[in-house]
């Protein structure tokens, strides 16, 4: 149920916003893409806290290019 939450979030954030924005993602795969993919392999408790240390480490000082989810 909350997985599914999560998820849904996640898709009206691609849906919106992310489309009006301009493209700003450090990462591949995107924060929204990769949080949506942790919380559909390892359920909503471990996959949002993946999503969530993503979206924290996505800034100007942090890391960019290619990260999996483990």
């Amino acid at each position: 149920m909350i997985g599914r939450l999560i998820i849904l979030l996640a898709r009206a954030w691609q849906m919106g916003p992310s489309l009006v924005l301009p493209p700003t993602c450090r990462y591949v795969p995107s924060c929204s893409a990769y949080t949506i993919e942790a919380v559909s392999r390892y359920g909503a408790l471990k996959g949002g806290w993946l999503g969530f240390r993503r979206i924290c480490r996505c800034h100007p000082w942090g890391g960019s290019g290619f990260d999996p989810v483990p």
